[in-house]
């Protein structure tokens, strides 16, 4: 539909939530812009308020201005706010420097509005290049931290408003200045915040802003009729021209090339990108929030072009940076606002407002004010950090360790930023925490390791073979890799490969299934153990590699697959496990006997027959030939034969789910029987086998067993004793893999 269309079709509930949310913005706004220059000074508090206003008016304007086609509002933000206040009092008020003169008003609020403009270019930017992503990765202790401190900072600086103290007071000589306490003063604050807090409990229908502005304010003039004017504080004073004009923008777009704030100008660029981290993470967070409640959806970058270059437009016109807006979005959306029309009535309201009712803001006490924010900072302590404190506490915490990291993180950067910097200590906690990362993330690649003395491949073979295995197998160690290989893991790794070779392994053979990510550094440190193994004369294999493209395309680019050749790369960890058995059966027998025939006498079918009876039994035997690829027997076929092999190899293979997919079960090898399930329970067979090479085979089919045993019993019991012995055998050496695996 029409952006129009929508407008049309929803202009009541639009008009209704506009002026709703105007109303509860206004009050705010003007508080978070005496917060932004607070440290300026008493004469900048009625810029300070319409820094905030005008904020509010043109960042919502222009984001309507470039597409935003939802109801979710923009205006000044506690955490954004409080940044740039930090920002101006440590680059501007303690920077020491001739160049800014707080007494020349104009130029001090180019400098601010300076900041604002860049942070904005800077938010655009983001978004424009898509690091809106990017910018979420800011941790969440990080976050916490930096909202506490904020919260804290807030209401500690509202204390001279509060007790009436005529210019601040640091907090520990409070008590050396009782005297200059106003009690009256700091009733009329404690009368608006206990309204502010008191009135949603009351009512749902009176903003909460509103009540505290209401209730603060006819509280001190009801005062003042009694006679106790002398004792109460000032009000805001005489407002400046409220009338809207781009007054700042040829002094703005003069200030990168001046001479006179050079010097300045890494502090002002520094705390731009600061706050516009700050403001990019919040909105992106107020975005999901908002879209969580109200169903509309908002698209990150471009939510932080229209913030970055609202806030452009803001500064133009003298206004502080803004963000999204939870309490009014909600209370829009609540009153039936569903469009950007809604957005664009809030602007127009309190653009109204500010031309209008400049001379009643006037009037408004700044003990009112300074309440009004005594509420906004015990509403901004994150109640994250409190439930971590308290679950730790009362030991509820079951990874403690972790949430102690996090609370760590969460003191440190609040003390940092309330103590010294808050750039330094938003700096320290994203350190802080990418440490503590890397340090969770440095455990162990391994998440399991075994040798071949315990868990075999799925070739079944000659019981003389799988003995060799036994007592050999040791010198197979594979490793199940989880997580990513990098900097932080890839030497641990590395130093576990060099203590298998000290207890004489031969083949080591890396699992890669798990593996999601790796760097160069652990490229390379792969490349070195195969390097290390092979001067060794021992052997790296690699499995699952193809299964991650990525994975493999990078690991073919630094050359680790060039090093390792396409045999030592399998598809899957059976198979590289089965070429190192057969490589270490080859260096057991020195290479005797490999791919000759069987002779039947040899097979352990034929174990405990005399020699008569062998031949009995060898005369009902048939001896087939199959090539390479020929299919055996197949799944799903009727068929009681059982085949013995004599040479070769077959593998037992099943069809899964979808287009010719299918899993290898087992590989039979010379010495093995297949097809005795069958032929015990008289079922279809449960699964095709195909010859691998050219395979040897005698059959005994199921009239000639049925001959045995009516005719030859005692051969029959033999044959069924060697079966059971066999099947037994697979029974017990599967229940040692599974408990080798699951332990």
């Amino acid at each position: 539909m029409p952006v129009h269309s929508r407008w049309l079709a929803h202009w009541r509930g639009d008009l209704a939530g506009g002026v709703t949310s105007a109303i509860l913005t206004i009050p705010v706004s003007m508080g978070y812009g005496i917060l932004a220059l607070y440290a300026l000074g008493d004469q900048y508090v009625s810029y300070g308020i319409l820094a905030g206003l005008y904020g509010a008016i043109f960042v919502p304007a222009t984001a309507v201005l470039l597409g935003a086609d939802t109801a979710m509002m923009y205006a000044p933000r506690s955490v954004v706010t409080f940044l740039l206040g930090a920002i101006v009092s440590q680059s501007l008020v303690k920077s020491g420097t001739d160049a800014v003169n707080l007494a020349d008003v104009h130029q001090t609020l180019v400098l601010v509005f300076f900041v604002v403009l860049v942070a904005g270019l800077f938010q655009a930017v983001f978004g424009a290049f898509r690091l809106g992503s990017l910018v979420q990765y800011i941790p969440s202790p990080v976050m916490a931290g930096f909202q506490n401190a904020a919260a804290i900072l807030i209401f500690f600086s509202q204390i001279d408003s509060m007790l009436g103290f005529r210019r601040h007071v640091p907090l520990p000589e409070i008590v050396g200045h009782a005297a200059a306490i106003q009690p009256l003063t700091l009733l009329v604050g404690l009368l608006t915040a206990v309204a502010m807090w008191q009135v949603p409990n009351l009512t749902r229908k009176l903003p909460p802003a509103i009540a505290g502005l209401i209730a603060g304010s006819a509280g001190y003039y009801l005062l003042v009729a009694m006679g106790f004017r002398s004792q109460l504080g000032p009000v805001i004073g005489a407002m400046p021209s409220a009338v809207p004009s781009a007054a700042y923008l040829s002094s703005l777009l003069s200030v990168p090339a001046s001479t006179e704030f050079r010097h300045l100008m890494p502090a002002l660029i520094t705390g731009a990108l600061s706050l516009a981290i700050i403001a990019s993470l919040d909105g992106l967070l107020c975005a999901k929030t908002v879209e969580g409640a109200t169903g509309q959806k908002v698209r990150g970058n471009r939510e932080l072009v229209r913030l970055g270059l609202g806030n452009v437009v803001a500064a133009c016109f003298g206004g502080i940076a803004s963000g999204i807006n939870l309490g009014s979005s909600f209370a829009n959306h609540k009153a039936g606002g569903r469009t950007s029309a809604s957005v664009l009535v809030t602007a127009v309201v309190i653009l109204v407002a500010v031309l209008l009712l400049t001379p009643v803001i006037a009037y408004i006490p700044r003990a009112v004010i300074a309440g009004l924010l005594v509420v906004v900072s015990l509403q901004l302590i994150d109640r994250w950090s409190i439930q971590i404190l308290r679950r730790l506490l009362a030991r509820e915490f079951v990874h403690w360790r972790n949430m102690t990291v996090d609370l760590i993180v969460i003191l440190l950067v609040a003390t940092v930023a309330i103590a010294a910097n808050l750039v330094a200590a938003v700096g320290i906690g994203v350190g802080v925490a990418v440490l503590s990362f890397l340090t969770r993330m440095s455990k162990s690649l391994v998440r399991r390791a075994y040798h071949g003395d315990v868990i075999h491949s799925r070739r079944t073979r000659d019981p003389r073979l799988m003995e060799i295995l036994r007592a050999h197998g040791r010198k197979i160690l594979v490793f199940e890799l989880e997580g990513p290989i990098f900097f932080g893991t890839a030497e641990d790794l590395a130093n576990r490969v060099e203590a298998a070779l000290r207890d004489g392994v031969a083949f080591v053979v890396l699992d890669l299934k798990r593996i999601n990510e790796i760097d160069s550094t652990g490229a390379r440190i792969l490349l070195q153990i195969h390097e290390r193994l092979a001067r060794a004369g021992k052997h790296l294999l690699v499995s699952h590699l193809d299964a991650n493209q990525r994975l493999a395309d990078f690991l073919r680019a630094i050359g680790v697959t060039t090093a390792l050749t396409g045999q030592r790369i399998f598809g899957d960890t059976d198979r590289a496990l089965e070429w190192a058995e057969d490589r270490l059966i080859t260096d057991e027998l020195g290479g005797l006997g490999a791919g000759e025939e069987h002779a039947f006498e040899r097979l352990d079918i034929a174990d405990g027959l005399s020699e008569a009876e062998c031949a009995t039994l060898k005369d009902v035997l048939i001896r087939r030939t199959y090539a390479k690829g020929d299919t055996v027997v197949r799944e799903g076929e009727t068929g009681q034969d059982l085949f013995i092999i004599a040479q070769g190899t077959g593998s037992v293979k099943i069809k899964l789910a979808g287009k010719d997919r299918e899993n290898r079960l087992a590989t039979f090898s010379a010495g093995t029987v297949f097809g005795e399930v069958a032929m015990l329970d008289a079922q279809p067979r449960s699964a095709t086998v195909e010859a691998d090479e050219d395979l040897v085979c005698y059959v005994l089919t199921q009239n000639a067993f049925e001959c045995l045993a009516r005719e030859h019993q005692p051969i029959a019991i033999k044959l069924l004793k060697n079966l059971g012995r066999e099947l037994s055998r697979r029974l017990r050496r599967a229940t040692r893999t599974i408990y080798e695996l699951e332990s």
